[in-house]
């Protein structure tokens, strides 16, 4: 792999995705900033029975979620597919009192974040990952 690419699609609800330009250029500039240049990434945006049917039968987990990410790297490379549940962001934004875009924005590099080697795992890993967001999140919202 010798490119960096992010693309975005939708299954299974009639969302649509507005800011793929400048979000896509953004997550260029987290994968270079993190020492990533290359990377591939599709987010797939869905509904909750999607997701849920995707986690029931790829991870035997039945509950709804807002994002699973299948990383698809090899070595060094950074690639992945990344199905994130809009019902779900929606819930968690209303649920933590943001705004639905910025919820969304932060579980889009937060499955970036973790294909570039951050994870969330234990308290001190995800007051990491959460430092992270918040600085990434911080910079978007500056470009706007």
């Amino acid at each position: 792999m010798s490119e960096q690419s992010v693309h975005f699609f939708s299954e299974d609800t009639d969302f649509k995705f507005s800011l793929e330009a400048s979000v896509g250029a953004w997550l260029s500039q987290v994968a270079q900033e993190e020492g990533h240049p290359e990377f591939q990434m599709r987010y797939i945006f869905c509904s909750d029975p999607y997701i849920l049917q995707i986690n029931i039968e790829y991870l035997s987990h039945d509950y709804y979620t807002d994002v699973i990410t299948f990383p698809m790297s090899e070595g060094g490379s950074v690639e992945a597919d990344v199905f994130i549940s809009v019902d779900t962001v929606r819930s968690n934004a209303k649920r933590f009192g943001v705004a639905f875009q910025d919820e969304l924005l932060r579980v889009i590099v937060h499955a970036l974040l973790h294909m570039l080697g951050y994870d969330d795992k234990s308290e001190e890993d995800t007051a990491v990952m959460r430092e992270k967001e918040n600085y990434y999140l911080a910079k978007y919202k500056n470009k706007e």
